[in-house]
């Protein structure tokens, strides 16, 4: 009888450890290929993750928009349905007016800027301001600083007034136009091609990587490296799926995450100068570099858009982009 009650206890001891030992699975969703940087950040994540916690996490990676799209990501978040999710910064708009600053227009001088702010104190508490609706920011990740292209040399902002260009939908990306004199066109990123080859928009904004990906240079003879606006990405979990992992485990996720960022944006600095240096060697448009001078041009032309929108975004978030640029 006692070595019945000993085997059963050893029994039970197996099978609570089983249970006790079973992997922690994290869905990465996302809506690019595995070869861009997002994809190769998330790879990057699910190696060193697994690599660090043997047996005790797998990551699971979805590129593609194979699970879900960024407008329906968030929703499955907040239902437990995937685990981490990278969405462009305009896509939670809906959750939160601050990220809206990411919209505004010749805020950051420049990529470096843009770091120095969202890794300093403004812009880590950036990543808090979902918490109210589920969601918990972890980290950045750039695309890239956006272009003007156009059918004609965009030096002054008097040069973009009467011109339609297509945008995003935000409110901000529209005032920033508006307040150029020029009309925004809010249309889906699938068409810009057409759109441009048939001369029923005169110019866009995008990164690089999207300019050069999309051969929208191929239908755009002048491109002005404006580097006015920024696409990058959040990437974001459920406040309640983080908070409940255990510390040591949640500890080494974070360090792991914050170490495949790193290195997403190294590729996706290295890719921005290779895609722009493509367009450059393809002959077929002009890249315009502004002066110094110019660009302040544009910085005080877009400094209503920065006051129209200061109340829903805080004035001090404003302060500490502008005192990034330092």
């Amino acid at each position: 009888m006692k070595k019945l009650i000993t085997a059963l206890a050893l029994t039970a001891s197996l099978m609570c450890g089983a249970v006790q030992a079973a992997p922690i699975t994290i869905k990465f969703a996302h809506v690019v290929a595995e070869k861009t940087p997002k994809g190769r950040m998330a790879e990057k994540f699910k190696e060193l993750a697994e690599q660090r916690l043997p047996g005790k996490v797998v990551v699971e990676v979805y590129p593609n928009s194979q699970l879900f799209g960024d407008d329906k990501v968030l929703e499955a978040m907040l239902l437990g349905d995937v685990q981490l999710a990278a969405p462009s910064l305009s896509k939670f708009s809906r959750y939160t007016k601050q990220l809206n600053i990411f919209d505004l227009p010749f805020l950051f001088q420049d990529i470096a800027a843009v770091d120095r702010f969202q890794q300093g104190p403004a812009g880590q508490q950036l990543l808090n301001s979902l918490q109210k609706k589920g969601l918990l920011g972890l980290g950045y990740l750039h695309n890239g600083l956006k272009q003007m292209s156009a059918f004609k040399p965009l030096r002054t902002p008097e040069d973009a007034r009467g011109l339609k260009f297509r945008i995003q939908a935000s409110d901000v990306l529209a005032a920033q136009y508006e307040q150029l004199g020029a009309a925004p066109v809010k249309k889906p990123f699938s068409e810009v091609f057409t759109l441009l080859q048939t001369k029923a928009i005169d110019g866009t904004e995008n990164p690089w990587s999207n300019t050069y990906s999309k051969k929208f240079f191929e239908v755009q003879p002048y491109i002005t490296e404006t580097d006015h606006g920024l696409l990058d990405y959040m990437v974001v979990t459920s406040a309640e799926f983080w908070k409940g992992l255990p510390d040591d485990i949640r500890k080494v996720l974070k360090k792991s995450l914050d170490e495949a960022l790193a290195y997403g944006n190294q590729i996706a600095a290295e890719q921005a100068m290779s895609d722009r240096q493509k367009v450059i060697d393809s002959g077929r448009s002009q890249v315009i570099p502004l002066t110094p001078e110019e660009r302040a041009l544009w910085v005080e032309a877009m400094k209503p858009v920065w006051k129209k929108f200061e109340d829903e975004i805080g004035k001090d978030l404003i302060e500490a982009a502008i005192q990034a640029n330092q």
